[in-house]
């Protein structure tokens, strides 16, 4: 060890050094009661809390389990008012929730003519067209099949339109809340199709196009191509290990993995296979995208790679200088989430993300990204990168691409912006 010199002791004069050990003293006696105080503060979680001291609500008041009355604040919100009766649509808080599940109860709703009411006992799927032996099947006839259970993301494709022209200053609910990821348990489309003898055109040829309708008042009806759906499309019944809810398609519906939502149909009654898609009124006045050039894109049924910071986001507020995680989701319709990157210096640098949990096909993928916030200005932005190779687009490059008339497919580098009083803006 080193040979560090020994301090000269002070010399205080006798009087002097008792003076000074009885302010040295009474110095002590105040900071062994400011400790006492700030001990007696951390104990105070400690006590026994006003609840803990009567018996609980019994079990049987809450039959069907409720979050707690604090989380009152946690739940779906419309986006805006539509002009027609039933068309109505409500977003996931996702700023609120944690991992990848979306709870039953805040899953996003997007209707064109409301709710129907459907007694499951009464509901039919009719499965006919080009297949060998046309099939109406029961609710019991399809729980009695072979069933699967996945996950997998849900995005309407008019998520996220408000940002086609600039910053729209909503948080994070009402930009990208038209987006929810499930458990969904039902029968694989090629089992139903086995069920019904296969397809009835000539081996070889082209499996074709298959029509889904729903049984609510709109019919609503979606053209969509066998040869990408088939291998991985559900009709199912159940949805985080619960039965389908009303508003969710109960009792039945289409799961077409990475498709706009809107393919998804609610309250499936039937499957008709065709040999080309019929042009229906969801797929020619609606859901079609108006390019720069005055052409429309047609038939675009992915959900390209996307992603978006949830924490921290409008609506959030830094309190105190230092160490924060960015954290968020990423999803792709073409498969899989390879590598998300965060910046905080509005785009200049870019570095990794940390992946959590398992990456699932075509599913949210959930990510993290230690920040030290200095106090000062940021901007926060967040860019995946998908399977095939797909790197989410600035707003430029996507503006480029498609003009600025179109309501659907938006998938741009999302940024929000931290003011030195610690308020994030989307700005």
């Amino acid at each position: 060890m080193p040979n560090f010199p020994k301090p000269t002791p002070e010399r205080v004069p006798s009087r002097g050094r008792r003076r000074l050990l009885g302010r040295l003293a009474a110095g002590g006696f105040v900071a062994s009661q400011a400790a006492g105080a700030a001990a007696s503060e951390l104990l105070k979680p400690l006590e026994i809390a006003p609840g803990s001291r009567v018996p609980g609500a019994p079990v049987l008041d809450h039959p069907y389990g409720l979050p707690s009355p604090h989380e009152a604040q946690v739940v779906r919100r419309a986006a805006r008012v539509w002009p027609l009766p039933g068309a109505a649509s409500s977003l996931t808080p996702l700023a609120d929730l944690y991992g990848t599940l979306t709870p039953n109860g805040l899953v996003y709703e997007r209707h064109h003519n409301g709710v129907p009411d459907i007694d499951p006992a009464q509901h039919r799927l009719a499965i006919h067209g080009l297949v060998r032996t046309p099939k109406v099947f029961t609710m019991d006839d399809l729980v009695r099949l072979p069933s699967e259970s996945r996950i997998h993301f849900l995005e309407c494709s008019g998520n996220t339109g408000s940002e086609w022209n600039g910053p729209s200053g909503l948080p994070v609910q009402l930009t990208h809340g038209l987006l929810s990821c499930c458990e969904w348990t039902g029968v694989r489309l090629s089992t139903l199709l086995e069920e019904v003898g296969g397809l009835s055109s000539a081996p070889g040829a082209p499996r074709g196009w298959m029509l889904a309708e729903g049984a609510d008042a709109a019919a609503m009806t979606r053209s969509l191509p066998l040869d990408r759906i088939l291998d991985r499309a559900l009709v199912v019944y159940a949805q985080n290990g619960e039965r389908l809810r009303p508003e969710n398609g109960y009792p039945l519906r289409l799961i077409v993995p990475g498709f706009e939502g809107n393919t998804n149909v609610k309250w499936l009654r039937r499957l008709k296979v065709v040999d080309a898609p019929l042009e229906t009124r969801e797929e020619t006045s609606k859901y079609t995208s108006l390019l720069g050039n005055g052409c429309a894109r047609q038939f675009v049924f992915e959900m390209d790679a996307k992603s978006v910071i949830t924490r921290p986001s409008p609506g959030h507020r830094l309190t105190t200088h230092g160490y924060y995680p960015i954290t968020g989701l990423a999803w792709s319709g073409r498969g899989t989430i390879r590598k998300v990157e965060v910046s905080t210096d509005g785009g200049a640098t870019w570095r990794d993300a940390r992946l959590d949990g398992t990456v699932r096909d075509r599913a949210l993928t959930a990510f993290q990204a230690d920040w030290y916030w200095d106090g000062g200005t940021a901007a926060i932005l967040s860019r995946a990168t998908d399977s095939t190779g797909y790197l989410q687009p600035t707003r430029a490059e996507l503006v480029a691409a498609r003009g600025l008339n179109s309501q659907y497919h938006y998938n741009a580098i999302q940024s929000w912006r931290v003011e030195a009083s610690g308020e994030v803006l989307n700005a």
